[in-house]
Formats: C-alpha cells, structure tokens, sequence
C-alpha cells in the first residue's frame, strides 16, 4: 500500500524583524482570522508579509485611525 506523506515545509529564514499577529492585524486593519491565516502560511517576517500586502494592494492603515 502507498503511503501518503505530508510534503515537508522548508523553513523560511526570517527576513526583517517580525510581527506580532497583534501588530500585523492593526497595521492593515485585518480582522482575526484572515490576519491569523496570512500570519500562519507565510511568517512572521514584516518584509514578507508587507510584500505580500503590497501584491495584494493593501497599504497600512495611518496611525491616526488606529487611534481612533
């Protein structure tokens, strides 16, 4: 019988300083768990993930909307 392996995940080398799931949710005002599943499939890394962001064409969101 042929077994079914999962396919190995290469680990990724950590570019730029990371992200806290917290963090990347409010600088792009994501919602829990689109922010939680970008976070999971593609890192921690801010260069990566504000890459991805730019491919998808969402800018961060101002600092004086948080605060709002």
């Amino acid at each position: 019988m042929t077994q079914i392996r999962e396919p190995e995940r290469r680990s990724r080398i950590l570019r730029g300083r990371p992200y806290s799931l917290d963090e990347f949710a409010s600088k792009y005002g994501l919602g829990g768990e689109q922010a939680e599943s970008l976070f999971t499939r593609f890192g921690p890394s801010s260069i990566e993930l504000d890459l991805l962001m730019a491919a998808k064409r969402r800018s961060p969101v101002l600092q004086n909307k948080i605060a709002e």
